[in-house]
């Protein structure tokens, strides 16, 4: 076995590494004793020089090592077979396997790859140089337990620049249609792998969708920011008069409207191609009211840096949404936003209602969906946020 290069960590990062933190930055090292070549597998100690973990290097990243294991163990072939039926395992005893996130990156102990199913289909993404190298086997290793009829790359993210990495999508197995019809609570669903966003479709909000049921029924329904009209179909299967779906992507709207065809949908729900933030001011303006509001948009804070921007947006659109809800009617807001917590998401949404004049009632805050684990340790694993409010005028 060949010498592994030796990363040696600070003291006061021990801790966070033991309790299953991945990450280490390029501040918490002590010092690297051997060559390092971005992308290799190095051993992981802690000061006292006590074997810590093993994992994948690249000087070039803020986020300089991230480890794969904590055992003295080879990363082969069947290191990433082991990994990967021990995430299989886990959704088959949580989530409809169907469609499903099978590999969720750090939270499911493979920083860096995250593997999507839809129906037969499987969607892959490897984000850092370190799993990137392995590309060739983890598809090997999907396809001989998976045995799928395609297997889509969708590597076309710009943090893989950051890693050094090529920008690139296309097949890595078969050669299909790129638009997959799937089924989510007892609805139809086509999701377009090779154009739509992330892997095509957003998985992770499965639980949240099937919330609205009891919410719904009867309602004139407003879903901004609807995307391929997820969230709008399942307010049209759990009972709404009606649905305007909002999004400024025109193709996003054109899925969308197919989708409303597919299910029997399409006399009750109007799509509306604008800004969002222009629809709702003039939505207010005009003296429209929604008995439900929708608001799913994209993350706002796509870094630290952008937090206090993205922290002003969400105030605004909801702000707006809570004005042009009946009294008594019911927000759901989204962020998917890593950098926004739950706590000050929260603390943004009650500042909202604050200046719009409304009192909040909350229903539920979710999370994201079980085939995105939430790993403890990693609060980088935990993203996505679903409150639930009755909006109620001032008694």
């Amino acid at each position: 076995m060949e010498e592994k290069t030796k990363v040696f960590i600070k003291k006061d990062v021990l801790k966070k590494i033991l309790l299953g933190n991945p990450w280490i930055y390029h501040n918490e090292i002590l010092k690297i004793e051997g060559e390092v070549s971005p992308g290799d597998i190095v051993n992981i100690y802690d000061s006292s020089k006590s074997f810590v973990g093993r994992g994948y290097i690249n000087p070039n990243s803020k986020i300089t090592v991230r480890i794969l294991t904590r055992r003295e163990e080879e990363i082969d072939k069947e290191f990433f077979r082991e990994r990967i039926l021990k995430a299989w395992e886990y959704r088959k005893r949580l989530v409809d396997i169907q469609s499903c996130r099978i590999v969720f990156g750090e939270a499911d102990f493979l920083p860096g790859l995250i593997v999507d199913k839809f129906e037969d289909i499987l969607v892959m993404q490897t984000l850092a140089l370190g799993i990137d190298r392995f590309k060739k086997i983890i598809v090997e290793v999907l396809d001989e337990i998976f045995q799928p009829r395609g297997i889509y790359e969708r590597n076309d993210v710009p943090v893989r620049e950051i890693e050094g990495l090529p920008q690139i999508k296309g097949f890595l197995k078969g050669n299909f249609d790129p638009i997959i019809e799937i089924e989510e609570n007892g609805l139809k669903i086509l999701v377009d792998v090779e154009n739509g966003q992330k892997t095509g479709y957003f998985l992770d909000q499965r639980e949240n969708r099937a919330a609205l049921k009891g919410l719904v029924n009867g309602a004139e329904v407003l879903d901004v920011f609807s995307y391929t009209g997820s969230f709008a179909l399942h307010a049209l299967k759990y009972g709404a008069e009606k649905v305007i779906a909002v999004d400024s992507s025109g193709y996003a709207l054109e899925l969308a409207r197919k989708n409303a065809i597919l299910n029997g949908f399409s006399e009750r729900i109007k799509f509306i191609e604008e800004n969002a933030f222009d629809l709702l001011r003039k939505f207010h303006k005009e003296g429209r009211n929604f008995d439900v509001v929708i608001l799913d948009p994209p993350a706002f804070a796509k870094s630290q840096k952008n937090l206090e921007n993205a922290l002003r947006g969400y105030k605004e659109i909801n702000l707006r949404a809570m004005k042009i809800i009946r009294d008594g009617g019911f927000l759901i807001t989204c962020s998917c936003s890593q950098h926004v917590s739950p706590e000050i998401f929260q603390r943004v949404i009650e500042s909202a209602s604050y200046d719009a004049n409304r009192i909040l009632r909350l229903v539920e805050f979710r999370y994201q969906a079980k085939d995105h684990p939430i790993l403890y340790a990693h609060p980088e694993s935990l993203y996505l946020k679903c409150g639930i409010y009755q909006v109620l005028r001032k008694q």
